[in-house]
Parts: structure tokens; sequence; C-alpha cells
């Protein structure tokens, strides 16, 4: 399923309709009524790790601020800005320049922050599968419509707006909510990521690999960047957290997050990833990469690629 920089992107594709009235709706969820929607105004678009939220009100309602607007004049009344946390020097994974326009605003947004969706409204949760990981959302205007329809053996929801443009939506869960519940110390591309509480989860004595993955504490995090931190970290998937040193564990989660933010930078310059380990035969040094499906005990396993010679069993 599309991890967390893709959704971030996703998010993208929706913010210019929000305000808008949708004038039209079609698709073939069985969780909602799509008919529902008609008529009603996108008010506001947040995104939680791997979860998409639309906000939908009345057409005569209000429209209040977004919830990044919201926190944009939060800190203009207090004169400061939300620092990033961490503060550390990169030491691993792809340059990133988050200072840029379009990065900056998606990371100091709080929009993933429960109390910004207080509110009149009610909430459509996307939950997003995998399918070709760029086409679950896709926007437009109405002449290509009859090309996205190519797609129609996934294709859950349709939203026409007034203004002729489009959102669909492929390969999804669809469910109402009264409001995002999402904690943004947990979403490892939020500035409230709580760098602590993530270093507490990887001590404990399952393989780091199984805990990477545990979304209570690394929210938006998945499988693609689970293997490349661990080969940027040279940490064997099966290592057990509590048997690693304070300085690896602090590299891996400077890995998590570095990567994943320049993941997303990649994403909004249109361009794709080039992973380093996952799904490769070898590894940038050479070394034959091995192929298994890890985790813990007992408990659900996923692919992993690994390099033995640079990843050693520690």
């Amino acid at each position: 399923m599309p991890e967390g920089p893709s959704v971030r992107k996703f998010q993208l594709l929706t913010s210019p309709f929000v305000g808008q009235v949708v004038a039209k709706v079609g698709g073939s969820s069985r969780k909602i009524n799509v008919n529902d929607l008609n008529a009603l105004r996108l008010q506001d678009s947040q995104v939680h790790g791997k979860n998409l939220y639309l906000a939908f009100v009345a057409a005569d309602s209000p429209l209040g601020p977004t919830a990044e607007e919201t926190v944009l004049q939060g800190e203009a009344a207090s004169g400061a800005s939300s620092p990033a946390q961490g503060g550390q020097e990169q030491v691993c994974g792809p340059q990133a320049r988050p200072q840029e326009e379009e990065l900056q605003g998606l990371l100091r947004s709080r929009s993933e922050a429960p109390d910004a969706a207080e509110g009149p409204g009610s909430w459509l949760r996307f939950h997003f599968g995998f399918f070709c990981r760029e086409q679950n959302i896709t926007s437009g205007s109405g002449m290509f419509l009859a090309q996205v329809f190519n797609f129609s053996a996934s294709l859950r929801l349709v939203l026409h707006f007034e203004s002729g443009g489009f959102l669909v939506f492929y390969n999804c869960r669809i469910h109402w909510c009264s409001s995002p519940r999402a904690d943004p110390a947990s979403d490892i591309l939020s500035v409230e990521f709580h760098r602590g509480r993530a270093l507490d989860a990887l001590r404990t004595p399952d393989p780091i690999c199984h805990t990477l993955l545990n979304q209570k504490y690394f929210s938006g995090l998945g499988n693609i960047i689970k293997n490349e931190i661990l080969y940027l970290a040279k940490i064997h998937p099966l290592t057990q957290g509590s048997v690693l040193a304070l300085p690896d564990l602090e590299r891996l989660l400077d890995c998590a997050v570095q990567f994943s933010a320049a993941w997303l930078h990649i994403k909004l310059r249109g361009k794709g990833l080039h992973p380093q380990i996952y799904q490769k035969e070898h590894c940038p040094l050479g070394h034959a990469v091995m192929k298994g499906t890890l985790g813990a005990s007992g408990g659900f396993k996923r692919l992993t690629w690994w390099c033995p010679q640079c990843q050693p069993v520690v």
C-alpha cells in the first residue's frame, strides 16, 4: 500500500478542490452511499500517516480555515514558527532540502493534529491499496475523464466539482468518520514526531524489521522505507532492538526521518524513487542481496531484502 510520502502527495492533488462544491458523483464503493456527497462542499484535506481524510459540509455552510491556515495563523500570533525536531546533521539517505516551498508547507502543517479537525461536517477516510503506486488517485478536467475510466475495475469514487474538475479514487477503502483520529507524534513526516517515544519502541527485544512497521510509533513508514533505512543504517532486519547501542538506534531513526522527507521531495519533483536495496539483486557495492519473509515470531511477516555483507548479523 502507499506509504506516507505517497499519501502526502495525494493530498496535494485534493487541495486545489478545497472550497468547491460537488456537482456530480460516481463510483463503486460499497461502504458509503456516494450520492450522499452530492451538493456538499469539500471543506478540508488532511493526511495522517497512510490515511487521507476529506471533510465535507453543506454547500451553504461558511468555509472555515483549513488546518494549515489555522496553524499559520497561530504561528503569526506567537511570532514564531514550529521548529523541526531532531536538529541533527543528516548522516544517511538521499539529500533533501525541506526548506523548499512545497515540502516545507507539508512538513510544517499541523493538519495531522486531531484538534485541527474540529468543526462542522463529516470526514471521509481513505486507506489506499497497492495499485501502481501513483494511480490510487487522479485529478484533472472533465475532458480526460474517459481515459480515467480505463481503471474502472478498481474505481471507488469519482467527485465532479462545479469548476469542471474532478477527483477519482482507485483501489481504496472509504469510511465516514466524525474526525481524523491520529497522533501526530507518531507520524514520521510530522514536525511533531516524537523521537524519544520512537527510540523507546526501537529498544524492545523484537526484530527491528517488525518494530519499524508498527504504525503506533512510526505512522506512514511502510515496507519500502523499512528496507531502505535498514540498509542505510547497516542493520540486519532480524536484529533485536534491545541489543543495539543507542547511537545505532539514533542513526536508524535519522535515516527513517530523512529518507521519508527525501522521498517526498522526490515525489514533489515528479521523479521516481531509485531504491538501493528494495527488490534489488545486488546492493550498491555489488554484493548479492538476500530476500525473505521476515518478522516477529508468530506475528505478521513482510518480504524483506538485505545485504548479508553490509548488514551482518549482530
